[in-house]
């Protein structure tokens, strides 16, 4: 029972990253309301500084994925707890827009680090059972950022104090600062540095001393038949994984999801509440997600990834038609606007058990070992390139095209999502990392060094 509380609380600390992600990227959507006067904003620099975060994140996801190969998960997470508390009270003190942008970029490169490096660091602690579950902490610490962002805005708005709504970032920042001190090596970054002791007695403490020599004999294996690198990563038994993780990192920000993250207040003040009223509104999609989040975690490895993918991207289809249609036919009545609550809350139920974990989950699962933290960190990068664009686009679609016909154009992305990963994602459910890999050789002819011929088993 002790070693599995010990585990707990090493896994709780792997994820930590998740809350500083969440509650960064959702505390904007309140903040920006009460900053534009301040700072004197207008609709070209709101934009700016609500997007400059994910500027950084596409830098910080490209570089990382490099950096947590070559230093290691653990140094590569602390590195981001550092940038987070110089970002986290950077935006609380900035005087201007200019310093304002300057420190949401580096909010970003904590954020692009973190996105690319936690989930992997999760995913090779976590045991192959459990494996979907324990990666899946990491969306669950992003819903409670959100949501926990979503309470500070609606407790600080009435006297609309955004530097404090932005400064309490750094209670988190430096939680995780600490506790990453606490923290193991990856044991499979471990081995493919020749540290195998090292390697041994962080299995022994993850798994209690079972299954040790297997999965070391396993993770060696593995990395014989690796040369890693770039060029390994577009090798053609290789690039079906690129492909899937760049789609499905791509996917899930065009789907819509952020712009209801970031521009929930927005759109439901469009429908006809107050301020007030539009943001406690978030709390309650918030609330949704985190307990949602919670349902995906306990089924994840039962049901399996891809019929969760599939189930959401069927859902969230669903509400996104008939939220279009009731704002087409109805505009701003009563009915319009209650009906639009319910719809983005049963979307976010349906985005919080599939769409939402799973992504973060399968990303390091896809790829092999010495092209994993590359592969991870480009995939990342595509999700936050992802995430901008439709960040920039929404306020200006939304006044060109109204919300009738912009969700309308998510749902018809869902449906190609749902086309997307029948045809071209597999199931990972179940099967240990080196599994995952084998299967990928064995389906698309995995190649040793620079020989010509399939591998010999």
């Amino acid at each position: 029972m002790k070693g599995k509380r010990s585990n707990a609380w090493l896994y709780f600390f792997g994820a930590l990253g998740g809350v500083l992600y969440g509650y960064d990227t959702g505390v904007i959507s309140g903040a920006i309301l009460f900053m534009k006067d301040e700072l004197g904003l207008n609709a070209f620099t709101e934009g700016l500084v609500v997007s400059a975060i994910l500027i950084g994140a596409i830098f910080g996801s490209g570089l990382s994925g490099r950096l947590t190969d070559r230093f290691g998960r653990r140094r590569a997470i602390m590195s981001a707890a550092v940038l987070y508390c110089i970002g986290g009270l950077g935006t609380a003190l900035a005087p201007s827009t200019e310093y304002m942008v300057v420190f949401r970029i580096v909010l970003g490169l904590a954020v692009g680090c973190s996105t690319t490096i936690v989930p992997l660091y999760l995913s090779e602690l976590a045991p192959k059972e459990s494996r979907g579950a324990l990666s899946s902490l990491n969306q669950l610490m992003i819903t409670i950022g959100i949501l926990v962002s979503y309470l500070i805005n609606y407790a600080f708005s009435d006297a609309g104090a955004w530097r404090w709504m932005l400064g309490l970032a750094l209670i988190p920042s430096i939680g995780l600062l600490i506790g990453i001190f606490f923290m193991p090596e990856s044991p499979r970054w471990l081995l493919t540095k020749g540290k195998e002791k090292k390697a041994r007695r962080v299995l022994s403490k993850m798994r209690g001393g079972e299954r040790v020599d297997q999965e070391v004999k396993e993770i060696k294996e593995a990395e014989k038949q690796d040369q890693g690198g770039l060029k390994e990563l577009l090798e053609p038994w290789v690039r079906p994984a690129l492909i899937a993780g760049v789609g499905l990192a791509f996917l899930q920000q065009f789907i819509g999801t952020n712009t209801i993250i970031y521009y929930a207040p927005k759109t439901f003040t469009n429908v006809g509440f107050e301020d007030s009223a539009a943001i406690l509104g978030t709390v309650g999609i918030g609330t949704v997600n985190v307990l949602m989040t919670l349902v995906a975690i306990r089924f994840i490895d039962r049901i399996g990834r891809k019929p969760l993918l599939l189930f959401g991207n069927a859902g969230m289809v669903i509400s996104l038609i008939v939220l279009s249609f009731t704002n087409l036919f109805f505009g701003n009545t009563a009915g319009a606007a209650w009906t639009t609550v319910i719809c983005l809350g049963v979307f976010i139920v349906v985005f919080a058990v599939s769409w939402g974990p799973i992504v973060w989950v399968m990303l390091p699962e896809l790829f092999p070992l010495h092209v994993r933290g590359i592969g991870t960190g480009v995939s990342t990068l595509m999700l936050h390139a992802g995430n901008l664009i439709v960040t920039l686009s929404f306020p200006v679609l939304m006044e060109a095209m109204g919300i009738s016909y912009l969700f309308l154009c998510y749902a018809a992305i869902g449906i190609a999502a749902f086309l997307f990963v029948f045809f071209k994602v597999t199931e990972t459910k179940g099967k240990s990392l080196e599994e995952i890999e084998q299967d990928l050789r064995d389906k698309h002819g995995g190649i040793t060094g620079t020989d010509t011929q399939p591998i010999e088993r």
